[in-house]
C-alpha cells in the first residue's frame, strides 16, 4: 500500500467524521454516510502504474448498491475501461499531492478582511469573513500525527484573485506544523492544482472517481 494514500484516508476520514477504515486486501473501506449519494467509498491502495486492472475490476465489479464510491489513484482514461457498466467516473481528473509543512505564521488577511481558526474534534478549520461578514474563503485540516490532510479548501466567488485561498492554504499549514505534521496531503480538483503548486505542493499521482449509480448491470 502507498504510505500517502494510506494517510490521506486517516486524515480524510477524521477530517470528514466518517468511520474508521476497514482494511481490505486492495486498500480501504469507508462507511460515510452522508447520505444516498456517498454512503461508501472503497479506496484502492496503490498508485500510478501499480495500480491493476483484476484489482479494479474485482472490486468494482463487487459493488451493488448505489451510491458507492470507489477512489483510484491512477489515470481515468486508464481506470474507466475496467469499471464496467453502472458506474459514473467524474470527468474532472483528481490528483494526489504532497507538500512539506513549514512551520511559518500565515501573514495578515488583505484589509477589510478576518480570519478565524479553531478546532474541535481533531479537526482545525479557518475562515476569512468578507468585510460585510459573509464567507469569503474557508478550508480544514485534520492531523494524523507526522501528516495532515488538507481538506475542503474554498473560496467565494466574489472574492477570487485576492490572495484568499492562499491565506487559507498557509494557515492550515502553520496549524498542522504547530500539532507536529511535517507533511501535508491532499485530493486536489484541475482548479485547485494550480494554487497549491504555487505553494510547494507536488503531484504523486493522479486520481479516478466514480461512483455507481446503481444501473442495470449487463
Amino acid at each position: 500500500m502507498d504510505r500517502f494514500v494510506q494517510a490521506w484516508v486517516d486524515g480524510w476520514v477524521v477530517s470528514r467524521g466518517a468511520a474508521p477504515p476497514v482494511a481490505e486486501p486492495w486498500g480501504w473501506t469507508v462507511d460515510v454516510g452522508t447520505g444516498v449519494e456517498h454512503a461508501t467509498r472503497h479506496v484502492l491502495g496503490d498508485t500510478n502504474d501499480a495500480v491493476t486492472e483484476p484489482t479494479v475490476r474485482n472490486v468494482a465489479g463487487a459493488v451493488t448498491g448505489a451510491g458507492v464510491w470507489l477512489k483510484v489513484f491512477a489515470d481515468p482514461a486508464v481506470v474507466g475501461p475496467w469499471l464496467g457498466p453502472g458506474w459514473w467516473i467524474d470527468p474532472e481528473p483528481g490528483f494526489l499531492m504532497t507538500a512539506p509543512l513549514p512551520d511559518t505564521p500565515p501573514g495578515p488577511a488583505p484589509d477589510g478582511y478576518r480570519t478565524r481558526t479553531w478546532s474541535r474534534g481533531g479537526v482545525t478549520r479557518t475562515m476569512v469573513a468578507a468585510p460585510d461578514g459573509s464567507l469569503a474563503a474557508r478550508g480544514q485540516t485534520a492531523p494524523t500525527g507526522v501528516t495532515a490532510v488538507v481538506d475542503q479548501i474554498e473560496t467565494s466567488p466574489g472574492h477570487r484573485r485576492r490572495g484568499l485561498g492562499a491565506l487559507v492554504m498557509r494557515t492550515l499549514h502553520h496549524a498542522a506544523a504547530e500539532q507536529g505534521a511535517r507533511t501535508g496531503i491532499l485530493g486536489a480538483t484541475p482548479q485547485g492544482r494550480a494554487l497549491y503548486e504555487s505553494l510547494g505542493w507536488r503531484v504523486e499521482s493522479p486520481l479516478t472517481s466514480a461512483k455507481f449509480t446503481g444501473a442495470a448491470r449487463r
